[in-house]
């Protein structure tokens, strides 16, 4: 004998789906049950493997703007997520640093700055960043470091003073000490990430008015870049070498007593613009490529041209004849030649596209930043054509 179903609608038995008596949650509601859920495996669970897998689950939801939000407002999550800093887990720590670091490049990024700013948390970073020898973390940690330089003044306001107190220039000078020993002594590939963060955040400090003066007399600091300037073989590490250049021009308007001091630095700087500009072949590279180049020119420009005026006056005091050398083109004319070649070939070519009808953007890089547009580029032009013209 046949058995009716008792669970089949009519509707359902032509062939349709029967309708659901409990409508699915909203996707916020499920990923509010999901993080209360985190929050409680971090308080239930003693695992560091757990522990790295659910910080992992909360830094890929931190990187989108609603779940970011969500994290916010998840009772207890943010400060539970800064307790983490004590894990002694290399992973772990790995995690932590990211999830936070996008917490802090985020619209709430004040309501992770209050919760980092306790001296006993602010000085358990530092000593992380100190005492790691894992590449990933010294870069994640790091990385940490330059967002909370790079937030909004309010988070800077907060974090800031107390990290400078607790000896935030000094570390980050060892920092590149450490690398630039390890670079000396051999080539490895996953440290020039570790390398260029560490730069990038003693430059972004060395922009900072209230907070750079001791970067800008430290001379050890000097002597490292003298060093990373001079390397040879320096290719691999080209981003590095601008970011160098850029921390000379920024001690040199910081501190004018040791511009002097400088002089060598800043003629071996020029010298290795020029070695590595040399291998640049504009005409037979992709645009795509050379526009990299002049992204990174344009994006520096206020610092050559800074460079450009301070050497104007030394050297009108200091070459008051002219000598047998001074015929000889010196390492920044040859640099500054070849600038404007790479600037003067790509507008050429970007208008070409234009005028042929073609996307802009077909083989040239959209420009991104209101600093590579064609008034900046004019303009960095004009003042290289204008100093080799002297």
């Amino acid at each position: 004998m046949a058995v009716e179903s008792h669970s089949a609608t009519p509707e359902a038995a032509d062939g349709d789906q029967a309708p659901s008596h409990h409508p699915p949650a909203p996707c916020d509601e499920v990923e509010n049950l999901v993080l209360e859920v985190l929050l409680a495996n971090f308080t239930v669970l003693n695992s560091d493997r757990v522990k790295e897998i659910c910080l992992g689950i909360i830094g890929n939801l931190a990187c989108h703007d609603l779940p970011r939000k969500q994290i916010i407002s998840t009772k207890g999550l943010v400060e539970m997520i800064v307790y983490q800093l004590v894990s002694d887990d290399t992973p772990c720590l790995c995690e932590v640093c990211r999830v936070i670091t996008l917490g802090l490049q985020g619209t709430d990024c004040v309501t992770w700055a209050e919760a980092l700013q306790s001296e006993n948390i602010l000085t358990r970073l530092l000593w992380i960043i100190e005492n790691a020898l894992n590449p990933l973390l010294i870069e994640r940690s790091v990385q940490f470091l330059l967002a909370i330089i790079e937030s909004p003044q309010e988070v800077v306001s907060i974090l800031l003073p107390s990290l400078i107190k607790l000896g935030l220039p000094n570390l980050l000078i060892k920092l590149l000490d450490f690398e630039l020993g390890i670079l000396m002594k051999e080539r490895v590939t996953e440290r020039y990430s570790v390398l260029e963060i560490i730069l990038s955040t003693i430059e972004a400090l060395s922009v900072i008015d209230d907070h750079s003066q001791e970067l800008s007399s430290s001379k050890e600091l000097v002597r490292l870049l003298c060093t990373l300037i001079k390397l040879p073989d320096k290719f691999e590490v080209a981003n590095c070498c601008v970011s160098a250049a850029v921390l000379i021009a920024n001690i040199l308007s910081d501190a004018v007593d040791v511009a002097l001091e400088l002089s060598t630095a800043s003629s071996a700087l020029w010298t290795v613009l020029a070695s590595i500009l040399a291998k640049v072949e504009e005409s037979e590279m992709m645009m795509s490529s050379l526009h990299k180049y002049v992204s990174l020119l344009v994006n520096n420009s206020d610092h050559i041209e800074d460079s450009l005026l301070d050497s104007q006056s030394v050297e009108s005091h200091a070459n008051m004849e002219p000598s047998i050398s001074s015929f000889k083109p010196s390492a920044k004319t040859i640099t500054l030649r070849k600038i404007i070649n790479m600037l003067s070939y790509w507008t050429a070519a970007r208008e070409e596209n234009l005028d042929d009808g073609e996307d802009p953007n077909h083989e040239v890089e959209p420009i991104r930043e209101c600093k590579e547009n064609k008034e900046n580029v004019h303009r960095l032009l004009e003042c290289c054509r204008k100093y080799v013209q002297l």
